[in-house]
């Protein structure tokens, strides 16, 4: 009897571990980093996907704010996070691209992530404070000339980081460089006086454009963006060659399962076809991902090429972080 009440017992647990390895992908919350501050346009678009891969997944995806050194803190959790498709990484190109030559990294941005999908694009402006003298890109970099180490510049992203230093190169013009955490904080001081250019993503300076708050004087891009038309591009306003862009996407640790990395795919291709969220990132300036870049080769693909892209730039430039 003794023998028997054991054999039950012991094909119970048996059952137990099989049952719960074999259960259905997510059985639990999923934490989404953003590697920022809340308040910039990375924690934006992280908290809209994250409240629609709630309702196509039926879990809680809980976000969680990691920020420091241009975003490498928050990404290097990604890098040492289990390959179980429940920590995951909103990345773009600061902290996918051009963190790679400005910090020594202990992970690798090639080889240390899997690549979900492409989620948007959007193009980075070129803002300056309400009461800057200057209202467009060539009255700008006049304004600069003509005050020589009087500007100051926000650098809260690795994005802005090259920018700055490229516009000084390109143009002669010398102002300061001030680190930020994050775009947030750096959205607050430009409103409040505090220092008198951003560059950042559009998705969180329109609404501040559109109030007459900020100053826009250029889309670091070849061709005006179609979600903002009426801002005119670098080369209109003086400095061509500017280009730097924007973009969103979902990473997850090297190693994901192939069906975990099939699931979330699926519902990020899902959330991106509903009108309601494509009205809502049109409204931030994203623009969404083409059909083909929203799978996992697509994006591999898109990072690809701006690593490429930009990697002998900033080495050449000798760009390193704040």
């Amino acid at each position: 009897m003794k023998k028997l009440i054991c054999a039950v017992a012991l094909a119970a647990v048996l059952a137990g571990i099989t049952s719960a390895g074999a259960q259905v992908y997510p059985s639990r919350p999923i934490t989404l980093i953003v590697p920022f501050p809340p308040g910039g346009s990375t924690d934006l678009i992280g908290r809209i996907m994250a409240e629609r891969l709630r309702a196509i997944l039926g879990q809680p995806v809980i976000i969680e704010n990691v920020g420091g050194a241009g975003g490498s803190i928050g990404v290097g959790r990604i890098a040492r996070a289990a390959p179980d498709g429940y920590t995951l990484d909103i990345g773009q190109w600061d902290t996918h691209v051009g963190n790679g030559p400005m910090y020594p990294l202990t992970y690798d941005l090639q080889k240390d992530f899997e690549p979900i999908g492409l989620l948007s694009t959007n193009p980075q402006l070129i803002l300056g404070r309400k009461t800057l003298p200057a209202d467009d890109l060539n009255g700008l970099v006049g304004w600069l000339k003509a005050n020589p180490d009087k500007g100051t510049y926000a650098v809260q992203t690795a994005a802005a980081h090259v920018t700055g230093v490229l516009l000084q190169r390109m143009t002669g013009t010398r102002f300061t460089l001030v680190p930020y955490r994050g775009a947030g904080p750096a959205m607050q001081d430009i409103l409040a006086g505090h220092i008198d250019m951003l560059v950042t993503q559009a998705a969180v300076a329109l609404p501040q454009v559109r109030a007459g708050t900020l100053k826009a004087y250029a889309v670091l891009s070849q061709k005006r963006s179609p979600v903002v038309p009426d801002i005119p591009t670098v080369d209109e306003g003086g400095v061509p060659g500017l280009y730097v862009d924007g973009w969103f996407g979902l990473f997850g640790p090297k190693g994901l399962p192939k069906d975990v990395v099939g699931k979330l795919n699926a519902a990020i291709v899902q959330a991106l076809a509903d009108p309601a969220l494509r009205a809502r990132f049109a409204e931030l300036g994203q623009e969404v991902a083409t059909r083909e870049q929203q799978t996992p080769e697509g994006l591999a693909a898109f990072h690809k090429a701006d690593v490429e892209k930009w990697w002998p730039i900033i080495k050449a430039a000798n760009i390193k972080g704040e």
